[in-house]
């Protein structure tokens, strides 16, 4: 099988997107794993639900396929592009990630979740194998995400958003909270 380099056929712009994608996957994974080490049954589930249905969205983003960026093409493009996401089985690109399409996607790695659940009654070892079955589950979901997100983009030729700065981010961030202060400020007076 492929991987999703391979699959950008060395287009900059879509292999750019795949390594913006997978430092934040190697970030949300490693939290994963986290939440898997602890020996509180469901609580690993709990956790990679919660990561899945940020990490998913922010990860379709970087391709320009999240649905808020989906809502303000055209009509035309945005049919083109779920066309697309149908014809090469996409399971996730382009729509809002519920708790069904995370059941949907649990079943994908079911074995995993179900082994890294069982060890943890094992102390320390079966904690350390718990954590690795939940970074090596999150990533593979991770990738699967990233692979349907290039086959879509190339399918429907899709111009990839520009990347925001992290120094941009924050001042556009900053920026953001100050207006919200001021408005809760002067509503309250």
């Amino acid at each position: 099988m492929p991987t999703s380099v391979e699959l950008a056929q060395g287009d900059p712009a879509l292999i750019a997107a795949i390594h913006r994608s997978r430092r934040l996957l190697g970030r949300k994974a490693l939290l994963a794993a986290a939440a898997s080490a602890l020996p509180v049954p469901g609580m690993d589930w709990a956790a990679d639900a919660a990561l899945l249905s940020r990490l998913l969205p922010q990860i379709s983003a970087e391709f320009g396929l999240a649905p808020t960026q989906l809502d303000r093409l055209a009509p035309l493009q945005r049919t083109h592009i779920q066309q697309a996401a149908t014809a090469v089985g996409a399971l996730l690109v382009g729509k809002l990630v519920t708790r069904d399409l995370l059941v949907l996607l649990a079943r994908h790695v079911g074995f995993r979740m179900t082994a890294k659940q069982a060890t943890k009654y094992v102390p320390l070892a079966g904690q350390a194998v718990s954590a690795a079955l939940g970074y090596t589950a999150l990533r593979a979901l991770g990738e699967l995400h990233i692979k349907d997100c290039v086959r879509v983009a190339r399918a429907a030729q899709l111009v990839l958003p520009v990347p925001v700065s992290a120094s941009l981010k924050t001042a556009l961030g900053v920026r953001l909270q100050e207006r919200w202060q001021r408005l809760l400020t002067q509503s309250a007076t």
